[in-house]
């Protein structure tokens, strides 16, 4: 017998992917199973294929992944990475009535969804062994403490070295001795002129000026000093907050619309996005930073403005994507809490707490009973974010579902209507009036038809300008009864939206306050909604506490108290995930490489005693400032080293995480952006009032249209607008975070997209242009080798090398011979310069 090569392949695919062990799988992978899968499963499967319940119908078993990938008896359940041929998708899509799963309704479109993305990421599956039926809980709290980011914060001694001279900060003497342990000797440093570039673009995003670059390399002071001059004028810069508030709306999902199976807009999700910038640009301590978006509403206010401000802040837990579709209350409630555990535990601890919705934690020491201990807190709050599910007015933007702030004054919020029909109204209603007129003649024509002499003679149409018979004429009719019906729906809906879904107008926000009951939650086995367990009190993951849980009284919902537990110094977590937050921004990667998962399967730390050294720096001498932090990372020596290679060290530290040299960084999409429109003089540095999302017309983005246009927008990129499912191409090529997910640490790809989009898309050509116009009208520079040395100065924040002049200038000359404007040549080079490596990296 002969087999393919195709099916030999699929062979060893299914058999290489079908064990594969969860350690060699990414956690943010196994998060999303835990998140979205296997409550999927547990929910519409197991009934009828897991041991737990007896049954393999048709010899499938979908508790385990040996069982779905054994399969049944048609065979394996899915091909990992492939949707055709995967039996599971075949099934709940129901293409095939006689092959649809479950057999007496559909999943929704969200959940099939999800089921096709987990497939198309390889089916990850952390489910080892064979099925076993529901235990009690074997997690050993005491056992888990002992975990290194469990234990308690505290000062570790301080190495010697020999050295002493290159220190600069006790942060030089945990970085030197971890390199002498592996024979390992720092490179140079790096010169002011890349020192400058790197850092500027580090603090907030934006090349140097040549003034800043000139300014620096002529500092007649000691490197250190001139360095720390640099440093604090870029701290106190407003610019700080827009560069580094970016950082932290990727960690807390950031997005200006609800995305998933209705995308409506966020209309007011700016404010938070201003919020978390003002915060950031005023230092506000991160301890009182984290406090106000958990719990803004029950902090007390000394005017109206700061309550406003506290108030905007709980938009942190009122940004997730929900599935408005979803016609389950219960079931959306149980999602919105769950979107907050997760964000919660992952941006302030690192800490996949959202897994233990339907099971124990299978890596770390978190009970499903500690999950539904803070689901009880957030069970009861209430969500404001404007909208609710299906069933609970989930269609449009809700005003009684926003926070309605102070206005300072002014009037409270109300939704904007209009008593008159509008243009595209007006002319439907035409069409349908005309439709109804031709409609009654052509009724009276066929009366006519049927009276006595009158049959054989035909009559015209004026609709058709044909000879009307009765069989074209009754024609005729029914399909304006379908352009009746039609234009009938669309001015329908243009009705609804003109008396009730109009935009909302007034000082309003997103956010959340304490829901009217205060309760505790129940347990959902396997994390169905409907299949209620013990009831739990509420409270915090046990492990993170020494034994006692913090007191929440019974009249509020206790997440003031999670704040103040959360932003304590003694919180093993939060200043530890901070701190590592800080080092991956300014040395491209972490001391803990994995910055949003610390535990079991996250990385371990590479410096542990350095980490805790500047964890209790953070909370103690620095008094929680964010600023204070990053000047100090980067007044150390480390930070000043150059990239260049070095043999011995590569050999000994392959992946650099001894940081014996700078690690060659592409810039993020929005520094891209902003530098290249900078470099063209086109960049509006005041911030953005608002968002263009407001410009958007009430209803589903994209079946109503897509995203704002950003054809005349100027300012900086932190203001584009975050439309889920629509984000600006410019950031989708260069790897933005995905809107609706926690993300601390960006994937960085190259690929020729990148590559083709900076060497023809239309906007990039546009600004290559401005910038050759801006350089011909500077009269400070007076001929052609000097636009050349301002373009590389602008671009690349140095000048051009001989051989990069001799070059420049033989194709400014080629290209006047070929008839080209001067304009449009030194456009050419200069888009070739943003089209270069050393442009889109910071050495």
């Amino acid at each position: 017998m002969k087999i393919s090569v195709s099916a030999i392949l699929l062979i060893l695919a299914v058999a290489g992917l079908s064990r594969m062990p969860a350690a060699d799988q990414a956690p943010e992978e196994i998060a999303f199973f835990e998140k979205s899968i296997r409550p999927l499963l547990a929910k519409h499967c197991y009934k009828c294929h897991s041991a737990a319940k007896g049954e393999d119908k048709g010899g499938l078993m979908l508790d385990t992944q040996a069982g779905w990938m054994d399969g049944g008896d048609s065979g394996p359940a899915l091909i990992p990475g492939k949707i055709s041929g995967s039996l599971i998708i075949e099934a709940v899509e129901q293409q095939d009535p006689d092959f649809a799963m479950p057999p007496k309704y559909k999943l929704s479109t969200s959940e099939i969804s999800h089921l096709r993305q987990w497939v198309e990421m390889g089916a990850p599956d952390p489910r080892n062994g064979k099925p076993s039926k529901s235990v009690s809980s074997s997690i050993d709290i005491a056992a888990g403490r002992k975990f290194w980011s469990f234990r308690p914060v505290k000062a570790p001694p301080i190495p010697e070295t020999k050295n002493t001279g290159w220190v600069n900060d006790p942060i030089d003497r945990f970085i030197l001795a971890k390199q002498a342990d592996k024979g390992v000797v720092p490179v140079a440093d790096a010169d002011r002129a890349m020192l400058i570039r790197r850092a500027t673009y580090d603090l907030v995003g934006l090349p140097p000026t040549p003034e800043e670059i000139r300014a620096f390399i002529n500092d007649p002071a000691s490197d250190r000093e001139a360095f720390a001059g640099v440093v604090d004028r870029l701290l106190a810069s407003r610019h700080f907050g827009e560069r580094w508030g970016r950082h932290w709306l990727d960690i807390v999902r950031y997005g200006e619309s609800m995305g998933r199976t209705r995308n409506y807009p966020f209309p007011f999700a700016w404010k938070y996005r201003d919020y978390v910038i003002a915060a950031l640009n005023k230092d506000k301590p991160y301890n009182r930073f984290v406090t106000e978006q958990l719990a803004g509403d029950l902090l007390p206010a000394k005017d109206d403005g700061q309550s406003d401000e506290h108030h905007v802040a709980t938009g942190f837990l009122a940004l997730g994507s929900m599935d408005l579709n979803e016609r389950d209350r219960e079931k959306f409630k149980l999602d919105v809490i769950d979107d907050q555990i997760d964000v919660t535990g992952r941006a302030f601890m690192a800490l996949t707490t959202g897994c233990a919705r339907c099971h124990d934690h299978k890596f770390d020491p978190i009970p499903t009973t500690d999950y539904y201990a803070m689901a009880g807190i957030f069970g009861s709050t209430s969500t404001l974010s404007g909208y609710g599910n299906r069933q609970g007015g989930g269609n449009k933007l809700n005003p009684s579902v926003l926070i309605s702030l102070s206005d300072q004054g002014g009037e409270k919020p109300a939704v904007v209507k209009s008593s008159r029909p509008g243009g595209k109204e007006v002319k439907l209603q035409r069409q349908l009036t005309n439709l109804k007129k031709e409609e009654s003649k052509l009724v009276e024509g066929l009366k006519e038809f049927r009276k006595p002499g009158q049959g054989g003679k035909a009559r015209t149409s004026s609709a058709t300008a044909a000879p009307l018979t009765p069989q074209r004429a009754q024609q005729r009719i029914k399909q304006i009864k379908a352009q009746v019906k039609r234009l009938q729906k669309q001015i329908s809906k243009l009705a609804n939206a003109r008396k009730g879904g109009g935009a909302v107008d007034g000082n309003v926000a997103m956010g959340v306050c304490d829901a009217e009951k205060v309760s505790n939650c129940k347990v959902r086995i396997r994390g169905d909604a409907d299949n209620h367990g013990a009831e739990v009190a509420r409270g915090v993951p046990q492990v993170l506490t020494n034994g006692e849980q913090p007191q929440l009284p019974p009249d509020s919902s206790g997440r003031l108290e999670l704040a103040r537990w959360m932003s304590d110094a003694s919180h093993p977590m939060t200043a530890r995930v901070m701190v590592n937050r800080v080092w991956h921004h300014l040395f491209g990667s972490g001391i803990v490489r994995t910055v949003d998962n610390f535990g079991e399967s996250g990385e371990r730390p590479s410096h542990p005693q350095l980490l805790d050294h500047l964890a209790v720096r953070f909370t103690g001498e620095m008094g929680w400032s964010v600023k204070k932090l990053i000047r100090a990372v980067m007044l150390s020596h480390s930070y000043r080293l150059a990239s260049q290679y070095r043999e011995s060290n590569h050999a000994a530290d392959p992946d650099n995480t001894l940081f014996w040299r700078a690690n060659v960084r592409r810039l993020e999409a929005e520094a891209l952006r902003d530098a290249i429109m900078l470099v063209a003089g086109t960049l509006e540095l005041e911030p953005a009032k608002g968002s263009l999302v407001q410009k958007l017309k009430a209803g589903e983005i994209g079946k109503d249209g897509g995203g704002p246009s950003l054809n005349a927008f100027a300012h900086r990129s932190v203001y584009l607008p975050i439309v889920r499912n629509y984000v600006p191409e410019f950031l989708q090529v260069f790897d933005f975070a995905e809107p609706a997910s926690v993300i601390g640490r960006r994937d960085i790809t190259t690929v020729s997209t990148q590559a083709l989009y900076l060497l023809n898309d239309q906007f990039v050509i546009g600004q290559s242009r401005a910038a050759a116009a801006r350089l011909l009208k500077d009269k400070q520079l007076a001929g052609e080798e000097e636009r050349i040395s301002g373009a590389y100065l602008l671009a690349l924040g140095r000048p051009p090398s001989g051989g990069e002049l001799a070059q420049a200038r033989g194709y400014l000359e080629t290209a006047s011979d070929e008839g080209q404007s001067g304009e449009e040549a030194l456009g050419a080079m200069i888009q070739a310069l943003f089209a270069s490596a050393e442009f889109r990296y910071a050495l």
